[in-house]
């Protein structure tokens, strides 16, 4: 249970940091241990060296006596020196004898591998670090200058290392003990910096598994700091948000048109159904059927054609046939196609426009499209008796087209989402929810805008601007624009 508790502490980012981050920092704490160690003998060792050759500075003075004398000088030097308890020095004759010693023990012949180097060196002093008698010593010969009268032989020094040796193991201990303390330390604050990142980040992961499995109502906790994870915590409690409100929308979207579908199918069948069971027997009724057929069959057709357009504008395919137009021609088709249901309904319906508009580049076809659902959403939202009012007019290079009505409005907190994908703000009326924001992107790609206004309970403007062609840097109309007899213009239709 503990080796798989340990396992699993050690998996993911953590292992990845042990692994990369820490074995850095070890290697780099080796590196510098291993290089303060080496400085640290070398410091130690060349401190006891310089001290010892300070020392026995006064030494090199048997160099300029007479050699008859020298053996005498010698002695007398080796009885003045003060310092016998702290180094041993060693007088050496000209036939690499040791005339004398300053702890008074002959020492015979010894083992003088600094000596035989000093013969040959250049500088002629050689140093020897290595172990006699069981000790550890540094020992060093100097060989004594010659004056004339030949050299009267050479000074060797000795001191034990074990004491330096000693400072130096535990200096390198005390070195180890803080580098294993820097690497606990950094182990222990990483993991502690790691686990503040992992622990929100596995709360992440899991709020998204349930999110991914349809439970849009899981929150991570709020945040406890001010950076980076905090924001992405608020990201994920955000975005689950929205995914909720969408799945809620998408719902909608689905019980609406599947009601949508549902109604003129079921009428297309019932009256299918009457108009065979007529036939022969009573042809009024068949041709009154078969128009019944036809209508719902292009209601069913708009609403497929919907589909299809917020289909390709969600994958950037909804294209436009750009031509140079009288504008008030797509306008005054839509509007005369919904004379009739504004009749039905005792809607007053007013189109008034100016009698010569300029020019506009556009698709006749897809602004058709635009204004007949925005006239068609005046008059869905309008109750028995009301008004609507299509009002077109040029202002600063640009066409207004208003379409005003006195319908149920739209509360103001849903404003900023009517032109959204599936977003009705009233469901009790038909409509798929995507007809406005398929047209709002017609609108942008004929570079214009699509404002809405509106107050509850009182009604309704949606005004769309189309930039004007200046007539004065084009060359004349290559095609005659499809416009209003000039009776129609002038004067305002009312129903």
């Amino acid at each position: 249970m503990l080796l798989s508790h340990f396992k699993w502490k050690i998996k993911g980012v953590t292992r990845r940091w042990l692994i990369n981050v820490m074995s850095v920092v070890v290697a780099v704490v080796v590196i510098v241990e291993t290089l303060l160690s080496i400085f640290i003998v070398n410091y130690y060792n060349e401190t006891a060296r310089s001290r010892a050759n300070e020392l026995c500075q006064g030494f090199s003075l048997l160099a300029t006596v007479d050699p008859a004398e020298f053996p005498a000088k010698a002695r007398q030097y080796i009885e003045n020196f003060e310092h016998k308890d702290k180094i041993e020095v060693q007088i050496i004759d000209a036939n690499g004898k040791i005339l004398i010693t300053s702890n008074g023990f002959n020492p015979g012949e010894p083992d003088m591998p600094d000596y035989n180097s000093a013969l040959s060196s250049d500088s002629s002093t050689a140093l020897w670090t290595g172990t006699s008698q069981g000790e550890k010593i540094m020992a060093q010969t100097t060989i004594l200058g010659d004056y004339g009268t030949g050299s009267n032989g050479a000074i060797r020094w000795l001191i034990s290392l074990d004491s330096v040796n000693e400072h130096i193991t535990w200096l390198i201990l005390l070195c180890i003990v803080i580098g294993l303390g820097i690497i606990a330390i950094t182990a222990m604050t990483g993991l502690y910096f790691i686990k503040s990142i992992v622990r929100p980040v596995r709360e992440v992961s899991n709020v998204a598994r349930k999110m991914a499995m349809g439970d849009f109502k899981s929150r991570l906790e709020v945040k406890k700091n001010d950076d980076e994870i905090g924001e992405l915590c608020d990201a994920i409690n955000y975005m689950a948000s929205e995914l909720g409100q969408a799945e809620n929308v998408k719902n909608s979207f689905i019980s609406s048109v599947s009601h949508e579908l549902r109604t003129p199918l079921t009428a297309i069948r019932g009256w299918g159904e009457t108009a065979k069971m007529s036939l022969g027997f009573d042809d009024e009724l068949v041709a009154k059927g078969v128009d019944v057929i036809l209508s719902e069959a292009d209601r069913l057709s708009g609403l497929v054609e919907d589909l299809l357009d917020f289909s390709r504008m969600q994958s950037g395919r909804l294209s436009v046939n750009m031509q140079r137009i009288n504008v008030i021609a797509p306008l005054k088709t839509a509007v005369d196609m919904y004379l009739e249901v504004a009749k039905q309904h005792k809607i007053k319906m007013d189109f008034v426009c100016p009698a010569d508009p300029n020019d506009v580049m556009g698709d006749p076809d897809r602004l058709k499209q635009v204004f007949i659902n925005v006239i068609d959403n005046a008059i869905k939202y309008s109750n028995d008796g009301g008004s609507v009012l299509i009002d077109c007019h040029e202002e600063e290079h640009c066409i207004h087209i208003r379409i005003s009505d006195t319908g149920v409005g739209i509360p103001a907190q849903d404003i900023d989402k009517v032109k959204e994908k599936f977003f009705k703000s009233n469901t009790t009326v038909r409509g798929s929810g995507i007809g406005l924001a398929v047209a709002d992107e017609i609108i942008k790609q004929h570079n214009g805008l699509l404002f809405i206004e509106s107050t509850e309970g009182v009604g309704t403007t949606v005004t769309i601007v189309l930039p004007v062609i200046d007539s004065d840097n084009l060359p004349e109309k290559e095609t005659e624009s499809a416009a209003l007899p000039a009776e129609n213009i002038n004067e305002d239709i009312s129903i």
